[in-house]
């Protein structure tokens, strides 16, 4: 696979993710999981910069990476500093839909996860990625022998469990609703690799 390819994915799957949190998540403090969603708690609660927040929280899991497999942390590596550039990049813009579109909350929840999932979706299906609670799932899963998916959930709805309980009423259900529309989307973006894999 071309570096240019892979370049080109991470940079528009940034944008996409970007575009999720700025413009529809945060409006309404709505979560997203894994490292984005711890991000997005501390941004709602202490107004600490995404994009910051998810490269300090990322460096403890890249640290144990680094001794469990370094090609998953080069992997990792730019689509994180990346896609954390240009979450902080487009803040300022974070309010421009909820002045000028009217959409429901579920209507906004739901397509900030299309987003973040597609953008997410596209960084794996070059073998990209943001690195994050997804690395920690995988080192979590050839220690105890559970599925990657699930472990991903699981770390998903503990982030958003605990993140509804610190935010407002409706954060859980609506942040529920981004989950499983991300998931959606990435699941969609992926479709066939795992075959291809196999078969190569």
């Amino acid at each position: 696979m071309s570096l240019l390819k892979k370049t080109v994915a991470v940079v528009a799957g940034s944008f996409l993710i970007a575009l999720g949190i700025n413009l529809f998540l945060v409006p309404l403090q709505v979560l997203d999981g894994g490292v984005i969603g711890i991000a997005l708690i501390v941004n709602y609660m202490f107004q600490i910069k995404i994009g910051l927040t998810i490269i300090v929280c990322s460096i403890p899991i890249f640290i144990a990476a680094w001794f469990y497999s370094r090609s998953m942390v080069y992997n990792s590596m730019f689509g994180i500093v990346f896609s954390s550039y240009v979450i902080d990049l487009l803040e300022p813009y974070q309010y421009v839909f909820l002045y000028y579109v009217e959409w429901t909350p579920l209507t906004r929840a739901a397509l900030g996860g299309l987003l973040i999932g597609t953008g997410l979706g596209l960084m794996l299906r070059y073998k990209a990625s943001t690195g994050g609670t997804d690395l920690l799932a995988h080192m979590l899963s050839r220690r105890t022998g559970f599925n990657v998916g699930l472990l991903i959930a699981l770390i998903d709805g503990l982030v958003v469990t605990v993140g509804g309980a610190l935010l407002r009423g409706d954060t859980f259900l609506l942040s529920l609703v981004t989950i499983f529309c991300g998931g959606i989307a990435t699941s969609l973006c992926t479709l066939g690799l795992a075959r291809r894999a196999g078969a190569a």
